[in-house]
This record gives structure tokens, sequence and C-alpha cells, in this order.
């Protein structure tokens, strides 16, 4: 039986169990769905279920079994790979699975699996809370947490994945387990970095905080002064106190030039943050500063712009102990072979409190102090990737020398094997025995794990 008819046959089983509406093979509910964030991802799923309730996604699960159609999750659609969507596969779309509840009084939000960083962001803030994010509003929440989560509180609070207590999983065989400290904590330690490979995250119980004031935005410096400012940025930055997250990176100018971009987020007390501010902007002569106290929400939409969904994107990732020269000359070439303006880079911070817990307490492997290079190649939709794409893995190539083992899994992609294997560090034969447990034949894949044994 070839992909069409199975997947006709899954589809008419799936509206028998869950409903009319609920499943799409074409049309509009079709097309919304594998509207993604990469524009340059082609595949085309044979069917998506749209569901509402963990017991749709268990139907989902075993209709995708059943019929050998593998499965995909879909929740933020921002994963640049396109994973998301499998090509001839069943999409579990949890997009209409967004509520997010608030309890003030424990400080933790029960999220579903398809709420984005800005639905738990604007269900927090009416308590005075905050999750532990990535720097952009409209990724899915479980995608980030489940691989990583850089953001702008993780000097003080870590990583999103240090902030999950808990999860509702729905695991290839269709049982529907609670994945905590006391039940399935072998199923909670893979998730806190393993991704989405194990089973479909339906909810998550999430730690919020309270901060009593945030102070962020944006330095731009001219392209002259980049590498001056960034070896002043180096000395700085050793000793910066927990409260103090700096994202930088290369970001086009109005004319299309490139710039070098500083953007901090100060989560400590107020009236300490002009210090450390006033620092950041004393390294050059900026073309532009504006960084003030802001809510968390307005810090998410600072780079809106840069990150438009429907254009074409690959990416390339390393992590650096530091910003040695040969790392400050590495972003220089970035800047200046760039071939487009909307390409840049983005350097996400990794201190404090996120380099305190212990390499084996969560499955993600890398705990020394770093700085994850995300490197962007985007253009418009009309244009030849080829060259484009080509810069990014040069850039790569010139980071790779003075880079860690490994690199950040969320941003890995398929073709990144090499350092998939070393990424997770010596959780590698833990994780690898996790999926084994928990998904023995394989049905899930997301980010890349190691290989098997």
């Amino acid at each position: 039986m070839g992909t069409h008819d199975r997947a006709r046959a899954a589809a008419r089983d799936l509206e028998t169990r869950l409903g009319p509406g609920r499943v799409s093979t074409s049309g509009p509910a079709y097309d919304q769905a594998i509207r993604i964030w990469n524009g340059a991802v082609a595949h085309r799923p044979a069917v998506i279920v749209h569901c509402a309730t963990p017991s749709d996604v268990q139907a989902a699960v075993d209709a995708a079994r059943a019929h050998g159609l593998p499965p995909s999750v879909r929740a933020g659609g921002h994963d640049w790979a396109g994973r998301a969507l499998r090509h001839d596969g069943l999409v579990i779309d949890l997009t209409g699975m967004t509520a997010v509840a608030v309890d003030p009084d424990s400080s933790v939000a029960t999220v579903s699996g398809g709420a984005t960083v800005a639905h738990v962001i604007a269900a927090a803030a009416p308590h005075g809370l905050v999750a532990v994010t990535g720097t952009v509003g409209h990724v899915g929440m479980a995608g980030l947490t489940l691989g990583g989560g850089y953001g702008p509180l993780g000097g003080r609070f870590g990583l999103a994945l240090d902030n999950l207590l808990a999860a509702e999983v729905v695991l290839a065989d269709g049982r529907l387990v609670v994945a905590d400290e006391t039940h399935e904590s072998e199923l909670l330690w893979a998730l806190r970095g393993g991704g989405g490979n194990f089973g479909v995250v339906t909810s998550m119980r999430l730690r919020l905080h309270e901060i009593p004031g945030l102070i962020a935005g944006l330095i731009v410096y001219p392209w002259s002064q980049a590498a001056s400012v960034l070896r002043g940025f180096a000395d700085l930055i050793a000793s910066a106190p927990d409260e103090l997250t700096v994202q930088t990176g290369v970001l086009s100018g109005p004319d299309g030039s490139p710039t070098l971009f500083l953007s901090p987020a100060w989560s400590g007390p107020p009236s300490e943050g002009a210090k450390h501010i006033d620092e950041l902007t004393g390294l050059g002569t900026p073309l532009f500063s504006q960084v003030a106290p802001m809510s968390y929400g307005d810090m998410l939409g600072l780079f809106d712009a840069h990150i438009a969904t429907g254009r074409h994107y690959s990416i390339r990732t390393r992590s650096l102990p530091a910003y040695a020269p040969e790392a400050i000359a590495a972003m220089v070439f970035a800047g200046d072979t760039r071939t487009s303006p909307l390409s840049g880079i983005a350097v996400h911070h990794f201190h404090g409190a996120a380099a305190a817990v212990p390499p084996g307490d969560t499955a993600f492997g890398e705990r020394r102090d770093h700085f994850a290079a995300e490197i962007v190649a985007a253009w418009e939709p009309d244009g030849d990737g080829s060259a484009h794409r080509a810069w990014a893995g040069a850039v790569s190539s010139a980071l790779e020398p003075c880079a860690l083992p490994g690199g950040y899994p969320n941003l890995l992609g398929p073709d990144d094997r090499d350092q998939a294997e070393l990424a997770y560090g010596g959780n590698a034969g833990r994780l690898r025995a996790a999926k084994r447990r928990y998904d023995p034949d394989a049905v899930f894949s997301a980010i890349p794990l190691p290989h098997a044994d």
C-alpha cells in the first residue's frame, strides 16, 4: 500500500475517532498548518491532525503507527530544518492547544504543548512573574525548552529546560504519562535537553520567577569598531554578574551594511543596572543605543524585524568558550563576507546559574561558560540560496578551530551528525539508553541525537 492509500486510511480512522474537521490532507487548514517560519522548507505531509486534547494526540500517535506514517509535531513551527513537518508523514498539530494556567502562589505555569513563548509571558505578566525563555516570542515554548532555551535570564535562572518541573507526554505506544522527579524521572531527565525524541509533550509545568525589573535594549556599533568593541567586551563579560546576560552579534544597519550589536538584559536591582549598561556603551562610539526599563514582552519584540516568517533560512551553530582573538577574527570575517543583508549572527551568552548545574543533572551536555553562535543565512524566497548556505558553512568552519566540541542541539541540522555526536558530552550513552527505553522503535525524530551504540 502506497503513502496515498495509507494516508486515506489513516484519515478515515481519525475522522471516525475524532469527528469531522479535525483531520486534513489538503485545503485551507492544511495550507495554514504547513506554513512555518522557514519558507525554504517544502515538506508536504500526508495527513495533519489538528489536536485539541491529549486524547487527540494519543489517537494521532496510534494512527501513525497503525498506518506506517512517520509522525512529527507542529507547535511554534520555528525549527529552521522543518522538523515540524515530516514529508509524507503524519503531523500532530498542537497549535490549537495554547492554554497557559498560572498559579501565583507556587510560581508555576501549566503550559499546553502548542503554546508559544509569547503566550506564556502574557499569562505570567499579570502576576508579576516571568518564565525563562529564548529571545523570540513566537517560538514554541515546548520545543525551545526540550532542546535547551538560551535566553536573557540564563545567567540568573538557567536555561529554559532547567525550569521544567514536569511534563505530560504521549509515548510511542500511545500511553499518556507524567514525568517528574518522582514518576518517570529518567524520562524527565531525557526531556531536559534531548528534545522531542521521546514522545509528544502535551503540557509542561514550568517554574516562574519574580524579578524586580528588567533593563534591556540594543546597542549598535559601526562595523569599523567591531573588532575593538568585541575585544573590550571579552574582558568585560568575563566578570559579569549573574543578573547580566548579553546577546551579541551581527545585523544589518539601515543601509544593509553590517553592524555589531550588543543586546543586554539586566534582571537585578534596577538601581545597579545603569553601571553595567554604561560599561557596555563605553566600549566604543555607538551608532544607536536604546537600553531602558521595559517589559519582558517588549524585549521579545526587539528582533522581530530580522526573523520574518516566510523568508528562506539556513542555520549553523558553534559554541565558543570565550571571545578569543580567533573567534573575534571569525566574526569580522562573517560580517565582511555576508552574501545577503538579511543574514546575521546571534551569539547567546551562557554563564551564571546555567553553568552552575552539574552536567549529569540534565541531558543537556555543555555546562561550561560559553557563547553559542547562531549563524543565520537568510534570503528572499525568489533567490538562490546556494551562496548564502555556503556563507553560513564558511563562518562555521572559521569558528571551528576555536569552538567547543558539539554545538547547541536545538540548532543542529540533520547533516550536523559529527557535532551531534559530541553535543551531549558524557550524557550521550545515558541519552541513547533513554531513547531505547521510551521509543525503542524510533517512532519520533526531532533534534539530532548521538548515534545508537
